[in-house]
């Protein structure tokens, strides 16, 4: 951080081409008649007195995530990027197992990273951050802020992506930013409101320009973001109107535990969501290369705990990323059989069935999910794929429009609607429904062959020429996949 030229103290962090601190600014302006006699000006260390320890926490919280980044490194053999697998074994945030009882990795995810250049952005945020921070909070609440607003950040992000690997100090970091603009904001620093605006004003654009940045570019965690983001909000407004005297230590750690346990509350809230729907991701880390590893893991979690459902539920979804259909289709049984209601499991178990050429099995599935769910257009359209398979195109055209009434713009129904209605040689409503895809979803060569083909059905050979000549332009192009 850069110091004022005027005092030589240290600028706050995150003042973006700044030369002189806020108090000279103050200072100054009071020399020169232009602030009330009134004004406060606060009274500030000369920059060359010591303080009692130059050792803060922030150092602490730096040198962990160095020493643990180190530790990664020599693992993996290299400090560009990490492998899933090493960052799993260090503790990384990861729905199968953090939902499945390995709570402690919300805690642990906070201090790895994914590579040199995660970790040198990270630091130098939490340097400038921790360093405000924990001189205007004191060391103790700051590291409250710092731990729970973490926690809080994985929660969300194993809560919006289960199947994603998380790992970083930014969710904890974006809470740090969050409590301080909310007690700048709120007043809970005895800081003339001139000396915050600058602050306040850097923290603002930091937070935007991060999520802006977030939403603009792959493989951040967005959520974990906005999860430390609004529990700082929350924690730092807390302490702003509750506990805002720092040696009030009864108020100040009440509102802290009252904060514990919100997020105790929302753990056990994304437990329940989340602990029987998670799906085995791919984003965050190469699933393919890893899945065997993970296999391994999980076929012990499920040996530990043969009735954890979210567990089941895992193993299956790594057993169908590797391609072993016939041992996902029998963990998804499993999980069925623990939780009947689960319709995520119950949908993906139809499209194991249907995939191993099982279609009236998969019907089977597809009723009852239909029963359970009847307004679901997915499970409607499933099950018409099902009943096509075993050539009641009957059925699959009624399953079909219940789809379409549902969700109108159901990719690739029209499509299907009409393959079931060209057999059963409705051509004119084939046709329509052909035209109807392409009206909802586009076109691609696979739907303009089809077209033809039901057009030179009808006996309309122009128009059948005129499509399969699209079809080829469009199959030659490469454009749309189905």
């Amino acid at each position: 951080m850069a110091n004022c030229i005027r005092c030589g103290r240290q600028l706050p962090p995150l003042t973006f081409g700044k030369k002189i601190c806020q108090w000279c600014v103050q200072h100054e302006a009071a020399q020169r008649g232009e602030l009330a006699d009134d004004a406060r000006q606060p009274v500030i260390a000369a920059p060359w007195v010591r303080r009692e320890s130059s050792f803060t926490l922030t150092h602490v919280l730096f040198g962990a995530n160095i020493a643990v980044f180190l530790a990664m490194a020599l693992a993996s053999g290299s400090i560009m990027d990490f492998n899933g697998e090493v960052m799993v074994r260090f503790g990384a945030n990861f729905g199968p197992f953090t939902l499945s009882g390995e709570w402690w990795r919300l805690f642990t995810y906070m201090f790895l990273h994914g590579g040199l250049m995660h970790i040198a952005f990270n630091m130098w945020c939490l340097w400038d951050l921790g360093a405000l921070c924990e001189s205007l909070y004191g060391r103790w609440t700051y590291a409250a802020i710092y731990l729970i607003t973490g926690v809080a950040a994985g929660l969300a992000s194993v809560g919006w992506n289960p199947g994603t690997l998380s790992v970083g100090a930014s969710g904890a970091i974006f809470g740090l930013a969050g409590a301080l603009i909310a007690s700048f904001y709120l007043g809970e620093f005895s800081v003339p409101r001139v000396a915050i605006q600058g602050t306040l004003r850097s923290l603002l654009f930091f937070v935007g320009f991060n999520v802006l940045f977030g939403t603009m570019m792959s493989g951040i965690d967005n959520a974990a973001h906005g999860g430390g983001l609004v529990s700082g909000l929350i924690l730092g407004a807390l302490i702003a109107r509750v506990a805002p005297q720092p040696d009030n230590l009864l108020r100040r750690a009440s509102v802290l535990l009252f904060m514990v346990l919100i997020v105790g509350g929302a753990a056990l809230g994304i437990h329940r969501w989340r602990g029987s729907g998670m799906h085995f991701g791919r984003s965050g880390m190469d699933a393919r290369e890893n899945v065997d590893r993970m296999i391994g893991e999980l076929q012990k979690k499920v040996k530990q705990s043969p009735d954890d459902a979210s567990a089941h539920d895992a193993l299956a979804r790594a057993y169908l990323t590797k391609g072993q259909f016939s041992e996902g289709q029998s963990e998804l049984k499993r999980v069925l059989d623990l939780q009947p209601q689960n319709t995520k499991a119950r949908m993906e178990l139809g499209a194991v069935l249907l995939r191993q050429e099982q279609p009236k099995e998969a019907q089977q599935e597809f009723s009852k999910l239909v029963a359970q769910e009847p307004d679901n257009a997915g499970a409607h359209a499933a099950l018409g794929v099902a009943l096509a398979e075993q050539n009641n195109h009957e059925g699959a055209i009624s399953e079909y429009k219940n789809a379409v009434r549902l969700e109108p713009r159901a990719r690739g129904v029209y499509y299907r609607m009409g393959v079931s209605e060209a057999q059963l040689k409705q051509y004119d409503d084939a046709i329509a429904s052909y035209s109807k895809e392409k009206e909802e979803n586009g076109d691609d060569g696979e739907l303009e062959t089809a077209l033809a083909d039901a057009y030179q059905a009808k006996g309309m050979t122009q128009q059948a020429q005129e499509a399969r000549s699209k079809a080829e332009q469009l199959i030659n192009g490469q454009k749309g996949d189905r």
